[in-house]
């Protein structure tokens, strides 16, 4: 077997196991009506489920980024399918909010471990110039996860109910790691030459540049498919759950179409980069000015609109892991990436739990309720591009600084 065919198959078993991580991850936006009522908990518990899990997502990915670059990525995305595996267990059999919680959190434990250790497996790899189309596709491929978590997690809910559904979703973890000890082969790194920093990755204005472009373009879509884009579209909007699944497979499906092209312009047009960002912002922002500003109830022709701009937003945030590897040494990467993906996730965790506050501030979940809990979102895309431009600056000097030494 040649190396290129090694690199894809191993590849390819990393992407799958972040296919199952996703659906995991994503598994309480669908099910967040159910588990209010299984759980006894309101809005604000909800927001507690999904914040916690992000929060471990979030604390989780710098140590995850040191570790991964120490021990390869192999090791990492087993333990990483173990540990999600044993959260859903505990989710399935859950009757209480502190059960819940431990549940989100030991799903978020392990999911920090995947996207990290599958990335640094494209890094090592495949090729600078290819490098941010197999990112994307990474991202793309693993939306199959968000997919499955939407109408057929639904429909498993209805026909089979709560315990045997994440049951079921326990057993996906198992076979994940299985898979990943029988299939996929990597040594530990080598750690002769430089030393994993992470004092120097986070020195680097390239990163910080990442993890605010991480930052700004992922937490609205990330908010909207982990937990509030449901309630959203059933109890604001008031649509069916089925057409609501259809809306958020859209969104997914969409992203995947939107991934190889952000890619491919990625690679093609580094120094254009940031503006990419800026209208992926731009873009998100207004396309929820209007769904937010409609009288009444928005027509389904705008929430599909709304489904469309959405779907750049994850693209989008890969660029801040292209970032991350351009300007940092292959020995930090594991570092350098996990201060992105904290980033992405700080700023979800954080737009979800305001929603989620300022809906039990308002006593209801009608649209008025969730017109003035998304418009938390401002404030973050605002911050987020002014970090992106301040970072640009200092990056692109630096730069410019080292090619005319």
């Amino acid at each position: 077997m040649t190396p290129r065919s090694k690199a894809v198959i191993f590849w390819a078993v990393g992407v799958l196991a972040y296919v199952i991580a996703v659906f995991h991850r994503q598994s309480l936006g669908v099910s967040s009506i159910e588990a209010a009522a299984r759980l006894g908990i309101g809005a604000a518990g909800l927001s507690t489920l999904a914040m916690l899990q992000l929060l471990v997502y979030a604390a989780m990915q710098v140590p995850v980024g040191v570790l991964v670059d120490r021990l390869g990525s192999k090791r990492m995305l087993v333990i990483g399918a173990t540990i999600m595996a044993c959260g859903e267990l505990v989710f399935a059999l859950a009757d209480g909010l502190l059960p819940g919680v431990a549940g989100r959190a030991l799903i978020g434990c392990g999911d920090a471990m995947t996207f990290i250790s599958v990335i640094r497996l494209v890094n090592i790899h495949f090729s600078p110039r290819r490098n941010p189309v197999m990112v994307q596709l990474t991202g793309l491929i693993g939306q199959v996860g968000a997919i499955a978590s939407t109408v057929p997690l639904i429909q498993s809910l209805h026909a089979y109910g709560w315990t045997p559904t994440f049951l079921g979703a326990a057993v996906l973890g198992v076979v994940s790691a299985l898979l990943l000890l029988t299939v996929l082969r990597d040594s530990r790194p080598g750690l002769a030459g430089e030393r994993p920093s992470l004092s120097a990755a986070w020195a680097e204005p390239g990163t910080r540049l990442g993890m605010w472009t991480h930052a700004a373009t992922q937490c609205s879509a990330a908010s909207f498919l982990l937990l509030w884009g449901y309630p959203f579209l059933v109890q604001g909007q008031g649509l069916s759950p089925s057409v609501a699944g259809v809306l958020l497979s859209t969104l997914t499906l969409c992203g995947m179409v939107c991934g190889p092209l952000l890619g491919y312009l990625a690679g093609r047009f580094p120094f254009h980069r940031s503006r990419m960002v800026f209208v992926i912002i731009g873009t998100t922002a207004g396309a929820w000015t209007v769904v937010l500003a409609w009288p009444g109830r928005a027509p389904l022709w705008l929430l599909v609109l709304l489904m469309v701009v959405l779907a750049a937003n994850g693209p989008g945030s890969m660029i801040g892991f292209d970032y991350a590897r351009t300007f940092n040494p292959a020995a930090r990467i594991g570092a350098a990436t996990g201060i992105v993906n904290g980033g992405g996730f700080v700023a979800s965790m954080t737009l979800i739990a305001v929603i989620g506050i300022v809906l039990d501030l308002m006593g209801k979940t009608d649209l008025d309720a969730f017109r003035w809990a998304l418009a938390a979102q401002y404030p973050i895309w605002a911050l987020g591009a002014f970090q992106v431009l301040r970072y640009r600056g200092k990056a692109r000097r630096l730069l410019l600084a080292a090619q005319s030494s």
